[in-house]
């Protein structure tokens, strides 16, 4: 039997519905509607607010640890030197740092992102730039390989040490402005004048060379850099 109501005079009285389906008060069924709208909303917000964090977290790959070795060798005349490198796998950079036997610091930064070498010799106002070239990227990539392997401690001999030596010419009409350099070579040049450099096969003999900087591989490579000034 179905049931039909209707006010009348502040009370309710039973009566029959014309269409044989029950008389419901809208004001009876309105909460109802909200309560279930409100809920689902709140629902899709929930699961709109976790998705959004769960790609987020998803996008951003885990920062890795920054990779810290030394390397000893002797230079030509014997003396022990030590090196001190730092590879940063995220952001493809390895950061060579020489300390000479009087304590005083020069620096390599390869940039491999950018195929750029950047050289902050200690004693000079001035960096040196030059694009890296297939060997430069065979010897940082030995340094890459071991930093995965998490040796940190290389002792390279004189007798099996190979030795080479690269020219490196200032262009001194070539300075770069520091702003449009990436951050890392803005922080390691900001202090200092930034010119370009060529490599070639040596200098002239009329061509005095003023500066070498010595740098070595877990490759068992030794390279010294030298830089001379090119005539404008």
């Amino acid at each position: 039997m179905v049931r039909c109501w209707k006010h009348s005079e502040n009370r309710l009285e039973e009566a029959r519905c014309t269409d044989g389906s029950p008389i419901v008060s809208p004001e009876s069924t309105f909460p109802h509607k909200a309560f279930w709208v409100s809920l689902s909303a709140s629902l899709l917000l929930v699961i709109t607010v976790l998705g959004l964090t769960g790609h987020l977290n998803l996008s951003q790959p885990p920062s890795q640890p920054l990779q810290v070795a030394r390397i000893t060798f002797p230079d030509q005349t014997g003396v022990l030197v030590n090196q001190s490198v730092i590879v940063d796998q995220q952001n493809e950079l390895v950061s060579l740092s020489v300390t000479s036997p009087t304590n005083k610091m020069s620096t390599v930064l390869f940039d491999i992102k950018h195929g750029l070498i950047c050289y902050r010799p200690v004693n000079q106002d001035s960096c040196f730039l030059r694009k890296m070239d297939q060997s430069n990227y065979d010897n940082v990539h030995s340094l890459l390989h071991e930093s995965t392997n998490k040796q940190s401690q290389f002792q390279l001999s004189g007798n099996e040490t190979q030795r080479q030596t690269e020219f490196l010419g200032v262009l001194a009409a070539s300075q770069v402005d520091v702003s449009v350099l990436e951050e890392p070579l803005q922080a390691l040049c900001q202090d200092r004048s930034v010119h370009w450099t060529t490599r070639a096969e040596g200098p002239s003999k009329q061509r005095l060379v003023y500066f070498c900087i010595d740098i070595c591989f877990p490759s068992n490579i030794c390279v010294s850099v030298c830089f001379y000034y090119l005539p404008e």
